[in-house]
């Protein structure tokens, strides 16, 4: 398995220990932590084992990230809804 892999499996599982632990914010220091971190994870993960590992990857991420990429697309809708002025 090439070291890109490794740290996405590992990123998947601090992931999903974050999620298991009590939060008074609701996670999302640790979801803007994940993400900064996720994101080149991604690129990495694609330049060394290719395009379908990079989706694979991004698409368990983004199953772990739900709520965070919930609220951007409804923040998206919203601003894509209001009149240019």
């Amino acid at each position: 398995m090439s070291p890109a892999l490794t740290a996405a499996l590992i990123w998947l599982v601090v992931a999903n220990v974050i999620a298991m632990l009590p939060s008074r914010d609701h996670h999302w220091r640790a979801a803007y932590a994940l993400i900064a971190v996720g994101i080149p994870l991604v690129g990495w993960v694609t330049a060394e084992s290719g395009p379908l590992w990079g989706m694979v990857i991004m698409a368990a991420g983004a199953s772990v990230l739900r709520w965070p990429l919930i609220h951007f697309w409804r923040w998206i809708k919203a601003r894509a809804g209001t009149p240019a002025e």
